[in-house]
């Protein structure tokens, strides 16, 4: 039989064919394709002609095709619908997959070439775009320790393929401890509760066999529930799961594995010449300096507090007002918070979510894209990786554009989290090819799904990266869509989130689920009058985060994980009945890859840039101008990594913001 990953797939639009694609065809179809990769990359290097821009770059760049098939399959469903089986896979796949990349990003006579390339780029005439091509992929190559030698040089491939082992391991441990835990809850247990929130219980108790409702450690589960529940015993049981997540000792303990990741991690930057790793990583993000991270953050982190600060103190005057002594925890501020927002705002949740619905949030966020680019939303019958799994073609005047899939509920196969890829990203070399985008999320289940007005923000925020993907307009596979610098890359997302409060748009598409009624005003005015509600908290548990992250890599990696966190809590005054959105051993951002590493701070660095651009189409009249909707298509969207991040934001805003537009959208100025 023909391994399907390893065929052409004469499909709709070349999608995978996952009806056809069994676990047992990954691992020979892995190793075929990294075979073929192998005599692509050793061609290219052993190539007797003078190296140029064609026979080295762009031959780079055509390299790999079907390995990129394999690893764009079993990465999207590892991630969103795992089993024993696929975690056996990933577990051998990601040092094979380490050592194969390092010994290309080593590979002397390969990089001479590149090297070569690059010595003569005054000379060669190359486009604007070949010039910033050639110039990351120089950068990667000596950033990845092309130039190191001997020792040097195979000490750097063991590290590479360790913190593969480890960050596969984090991953999965911590999806374990997700998918194992559950508490189950009696019927009187549900009193108090909203009618969405015993629904979820009882669906997650039917996905996990309980006999009855039960609570997971599903963010849209526990979420509410630590929001609504008045048993304060339950909630502190809850809480204390999902606090201690990556944390239970034994197998799936992540403790030790973020001590031994931090230390690869600074004697990886040491090999490469750099003082820490955040100096080596944060070289080439538009915040360039520690320094620079941390000045931003405490600008934040100060008034920030002080709000909290100020809201704790309310919340603890109604807690004590309950009959309940003692010092507000963790585990009460979502309720009292809640009933706060009741009782300020007039607004309730519960009354709210009905006028949310899934289908029609999604439906919002295809005509806010419509309005905007133009872009037009077709459902697809194809087969998908799971059944909650959804597909449209996306056309612009009759033109294809790209495949979107939704992938929207919580399961126990999935991990935690909400994410955009790409199973194929836009180029145009060496051939036409049209993105294929993904946006995951994990929503509770439901008929109708209800979302809570987070959810909404999470459901905009991805489309805004899938929106990235899919306008991106570029030569260049390398630079495609979501290719750009890390604290830039969360612009197009949070940007996009604006729409959502729009109030034409909650107006239109925010129809309750059983009359179908719009939103009344009065409801719509408590929903955006209290869109910075409770933001102390939201952003001191942010910025917590951020700050431990930015210290674990900025001087010698801690031998204890766990004190440096409660060092670094320690010193900032961390609020005692906040945590950090991510505590260490299930920080997965910064733990399971290199991705946000160094870097969870850049959803802030994004967020001041993402504050001052929707102020461009507020001071043009309309959040649907199109002027504006255009400039920010051709000099963001549709740019990719084509142009260093900074020029490109200038393009459309004349200039670079200050922090001063964060702190006024999150109501913390001043």
């Amino acid at each position: 039989m023909t391994n399907p990953l390893l065929s052409d797939w004469n499909t709709p639009f070349s999608l995978a064919p996952f009806d056809a694609i069994s676990d047992d065809d990954f691992a020979p179809a892995l190793d075929e394709a990294l075979v073929a990769h192998n005599a692509e990359i050793d061609s290219i290097a052993a190539n007797p002609e003078h190296p140029s821009f064609a026979n080295t770059i762009e031959a780079m760049e055509a390299a790999g095709e079907g390995l990129d098939k394999v690893l764009s399959v079993f990465f999207t469903i590892a991630g969103a619908d795992s089993n024993p089986a696929r975690e056996a896979l990933q577990r051998d796949f990601s040092p094979k997959l380490a050592a194969h990349f390092s010994a290309i990003s080593s590979n002397k006579a390969l990089f001479r070439r590149v090297a070569a390339v690059w010595d003569a780029r005054g000379s060669a005439d190359l486009t604007e775009e070949q010039q910033r091509v050639l110039m990351l992929t120089h950068r990667g190559f000596v950033r990845a320790g092309a130039s190191l030698e001997g020792q040097d040089d195979a000490r750097m491939q063991a590290i590479m393929g360790r913190l593969a082992e480890l960050g596969t391991a984090f991953t999965q441990n911590l999806l374990s401890d997700e998918r194992d835990w559950f508490m189950p809850l009696q019927e009187d247990d549900l009193e108090g509760l909203p009618a969405f929130v015993v629904d979820a219980a009882r669906a997650a108790g039917a996905e996990k066999n309980a006999g009855g409702p039960v609570v997971t450690l599903s963010r849209s589960l526990i979420v509410p529930f630590l929001q609504f529940s008045p048993r304060r015993d339950l909630r502190e049981a809850a809480f204390n799961a999902w606090a201690a997540r990556g944390a239970n000792d034994g197998e799936t303990d992540n403790r030790a594995i973020t001590a031994e990741i931090l230390a690869l991690r600074a004697e990886r930057a040491t090999l490469l010449g750099y003082d820490s790793f955040a100096d080596y990583k944060l070289e080439t993000e538009m915040a360039g300096t520690p320094a620079a991270v941390r000045d931003l953050l405490m600008a934040v982190w100060e008034p920030a507090k002080a709000r909290a600060e100020a809201d704790a103190k309310i919340l603890t005057d109604m807690m004590h007002a309950d009959g309940v002594n003692g010092n507000l925890a963790p585990w009460d501020w979502r309720y009292y918070a809640e009933k706060r927002r009741k009782a300020e705002h007039d607004l309730d949740e519960a009354a709210l979510k009905p006028y949310l619905q899934l289908d029609r949030m999604i439906e919002a966020s295809f005509a806010c894209a419509n309005r905007l680019f133009n872009l037009e939303f077709k459902a697809l019958d194809v087969p998908l990786y799971h059944d909650d799994c959804r597909a449209w073609e996306v056309t612009r005047n009759g033109k294809h554009v790209a495949v979107f899939i939704g992938d929207y509920f919580a399961r126990g196969s999935k991990r935690s989290g909400a994410w955009c890829s790409a199973m194929h990203s836009q180029a145009k070399f060496p051939q036409e090819q049209t993105p294929v985008v993904i946006n995951v999320c994990n929503f509770a289940k439901g008929d109708p799904a209800l979302l809570s007005y987070d959810d909404a923000r999470t459901l905009f925020h991805e489309f805004g990266h899938a929106l990235h993907q899919m306008l991106s307009n570029v030569t260049y596979d390398s630079i495609s869509g979501t290719s750009v610098a890390r604290d830039f890359v969360e612009l197009p997302s949070q940007l996009y989130e604006h729409w959502l409060e729009v109030p034409e748009v909650l107006a239109e598409f925010a129809t309750h689920a059983e009359t179908g009624e719009a939103m009344p005003q009065d409801m719509l005015d408590k929903v955006l009058g209290a869109a910075n509600f409770d933001m102390g908290f939201q952003t001191v548990e942010y910025v917590a985060s951020a700050l431990v992250d930015l210290a674990f890599h900025e001087g010698a990696a801690p031998a204890d994980t766990m004190a440096k966190q409660s060092e670094v809590l320690e010193e900032l005054g961390m609020p005692s009945a906040i945590t950090m959105r991510h505590a260490t051993p299930q920080f997965a951002h910064v733990f399971s890859g290199d991705g946000y590493s160094a870097a969870y701070y850049s959803y802030m660095w994004s967020e001041v840039m993402d504050a001052d651009a929707f102020e461009a189409f507020e001071e043009a009249g309309s959040a649907f101008d199109q002027a504006t909707a255009k400039s920010l298509e051709e000099n963001i969207l549709s740019t990719g990594g084509s142009v260093d991040a900074e020029d490109l934001y200038k393009r459309f805003r004349g200039r670079l913001p200050g922090v001063e537009a964060l702190l006024k959208g999150r109501g913390l100025a001043a």
